[in-house]
């Protein structure tokens, strides 16, 4: 299950990395536009939309990239942060879809569950 989670978690914080660039992406594209004149919208309600869409696709981003952090770190609460997320994230097809149950069918798996609560008990060991 080790090798479960370390997937899930590297895919989480990807798919919260290609938000936070979509997010940017979409700042500059409404600012962009915004500069062109002209235009029969007021470049203000423009920019005014980037940020509320750059900031939407940031705060969602963001959880992802820090739970599937935890996930690596095989912490408790980003296992129960991740499940929050994957309920949420089941209707953002067809990435978030697939993601979503492959990270709930492995994070529901009770080896899982024991895996997460000696990780949080016990600190790692140390490499040699």
């Amino acid at each position: 299950m080790k090798d479960h989670v370390k997937v899930i978690g590297i895919l989480w914080i990807v798919l919260g990395a290609l938000s936070l660039c979509l997010a940017f992406f979409a700042f500059l594209v409404f600012f962009g536009v915004a500069q062109i004149p002209n235009l029969d919208v007021e470049p203000g309600i423009l920019r005014l939309i980037g940020i509320i869409a750059s900031s939407f696709l940031g705060l969602v981003g963001l959880p992802q990239i820090i739970g599937g952090w935890g996930l690596l770190q095989h912490k408790e609460w980003a296992r129960i942060l991740m499940l929050v997320i994957s309920f949420l994230n089941v209707f953002h097809v067809p990435f978030g879809t697939a993601l979503s149950v492959y990270s709930m069918i492995i994070l529901f798996n009770r080896e899982t569950v024991r895996l997460f609560q000696m990780g949080a008990a016990a600190p790692p060991a140390p490499k040699i």
